[in-house]
C-alpha cells in the first residue's frame, strides 16, 4: 500500500525555487515537465520507500536518509521513510554541496 508523501517546508521552497528557474530560462513546458519527473519520483517512493539510496545516510549519519533520482533532469530527492507516511526534506541539484544544504537549518539536521 502506498504512503503519502509529505513535505518539509524547505523542499517546498526547492520546488518552487526550480519550477520558477526553468520557467524563467527554459519556458512554461520544461518547468511542467520537471513538476511531472517530480510526481513521478514521488509515486515511486511513496510505493517503495526503501528502494532509495542510503548514501547520504552513511556521509551525513543521518539513520533512514534516503535519496532518489529525478528522472531526465538533474535533482535529487532526499527523503526518511516514517512509519505511517514519507517525509521528504529536500530537492537539490545534483551538483550542489548535498552535505552542507542537508545540514542547513530547518533542514534534516535542524527542526521544521
Amino acid at each position: 500500500m502506498p504512503k503519502p508523501v509529505e513535505l518539509r517546508d524547505l523542499a517546498r521552497r526547492d520546488v518552487r525555487d526550480v519550477v520558477e528557474f526553468y520557467a524563467g530560462v527554459a519556458g512554461e513546458a520544461v518547468a511542467r515537465r520537471f513538476v511531472e519527473m517530480l510526481v513521478q519520483a514521488y509515486r515511486a517512493i511513496s510505493l517503495h520507500p526503501a528502494s532509495g539510496s542510503l548514501r547520504y545516510s552513511y556521509d551525513l549519519k543521518i539513520p533512514g536518509l534516503r535519496s532518489w533520482q529525478v528522472k531526465r533532469y538533474p535533482y535529487i530527492v532526499f527523503y526518511v521513510e516514517m512509519p505511517a507516511y514519507v517525509e521528504v526534506w529536500r530537492v537539490l541539484h545534483a551538483k550542489r554541496d548535498i552535505v552542507s544544504s542537508l545540514r542547513e537549518p530547518e533542514g534534516p539536521a535542524g527542526s521544521q
